[in-house]
């Protein structure tokens, strides 16, 4: 309901009036945010009142609006988090191939930073670089956990200022609770999400499911970062999140809906995609994480194979068996027959029961 207010409606115009271009007609500031010309109307004469120097000037048959770049700054107050998100949708934008949500994410970029001050662009430009740095993206999509967004706001304030934290982790192996010091890198979001950090004890990169943190306790040590731990270089060495030894895959898909269907699907950021004269498509990639690659290859049932690694067709296989004694003869649901009872009820009886 907010943002039909009149006075949410007479601001975001007055933001709207000062977007680079030709300006504004009555027309399009009806059709815009919506009533009649004459309720646009009277939202240019408030915008006037506050801002005198709107500028207005013939275009044909037409009168247009706008204010001087930068004129309605004061009303906004921008952080690096929601200019970071921003490049980050439109990252994930273009892996997906949606140039068209890209080029709109970018167009709202750069209208943001016209209105941004010299003296808050300066200042929000280091922060906003380091945000959108941690980010990883994982090449699986899939389900999106419930995380504490306290302590996603601690994580990031312990990545800007280079500090350690102390997790409350509990343990997925059994479930015991840890209270491990890492130094915070960034994150890598896929079919889970993760916190990616060096573990000081371990020295090494260690993933930490974030649905499994518990806390998120800043402390006093300040770390360093080594630029040689990159976060996307790290991400983009699994097929998903599972970090391993990279491998050559290869994948064939049949011609016909198949092989079409695939051409649109980014499986990794490394893919190479080979078409085939009988029609088929071959996708090459090196990554890691041979069981999510599985996983994902189970959806696509006999319209997919495996040609290399041999790593991954033994995976694929052992989880086809898997799938195959789930639906064995011990745990198939007991048969049951139906009988009619007196008026139009219906009751079930197992088998065995006759």
């Amino acid at each position: 309901m907010a943002r039909h207010d009149p006075t949410i409606q007479v601001l975001r115009l007055a933001l709207a009036l000062q977007e680079p271009g030709p300006g504004w007609s009555l027309e399009r500031i009806r059709e815009h945010f919506g009533g009649s010309r004459r309720t646009a109307e009277r939202r240019l004469d408030a915008v006037r009142q506050i801002f005198p120097d709107l500028e207005g000037r013939l275009d044909g048959h037409r009168k247009l609006w706008r204010l001087p770049s930068g004129r309605a700054s004061a009303l906004l107050c921008w952080q690096a988090d929601e200019i970071a998100a921003l490049e980050l949708a439109r990252d994930r934008a273009l892996r997906a191939r949606r140039h068209d949500h890209a080029d709109a994410l970018d167009r709202v970029l750069a209208k943001i930073r016209s209105l941004l001050l010299p003296p808050s662009a300066r200042r929000l430009a280091p922060d906003v670089e380091a945000l959108v740095e941690s980010e990883g993206i994982a090449a699986r999509p899939g389900p999106r956990p419930r995380i504490d967004t306290a302590h996603m706001g601690t994580l990031r304030h312990a990545i800007l200022a280079c500090r350690a934290v102390r997790l409350g982790y509990r343990r997925r192996d059994g479930g015991r609770l840890t209270r491990p010091l890492v130094h915070p890198y960034g994150f890598l979001h896929g079919h889970r999400h993760y916190l990616v950090a060096w573990s000081p004890k371990r020295e090494k990169l260690v993933l930490y499911a974030l649905p499994n943190v518990t806390s998120v306790a800043l402390t006093d040590e300040a770390f360093e970062r080594d630029p040689a731990h990159d976060v996307r270089a790290f991400a983009e060495r699994s097929f998903g999140v599972f970090q391993d030894e990279p491998v050559d895959v290869v994948w064939r898909f049949r011609r016909g809906a198949a092989a079409r269907d695939a051409r649109e699907y980014v499986f990794h950021p490394s893919q190479e995609l080979d078409e085939r004269p009988d029609g088929s498509l071959v996708v090459r990639f090196r990554a890691c994480g041979l069981w999510e690659m599985a996983w994902h290859l189970f959806t696509w049932g006999d319209a997919v194979q495996i040609l290399e690694p041999a790593a991954l067709l033994d995976t694929y296989r052992a989880m086809i068996e898997a799938a195959l004694r789930s639906v064995s003869e011990e745990t198939r649901p007991r048969r049951v027959r139906r009988t009619r009872t007196a008026g139009r009820r219906t009751q079930f009886f197992p088998r065995s029961t006759r």
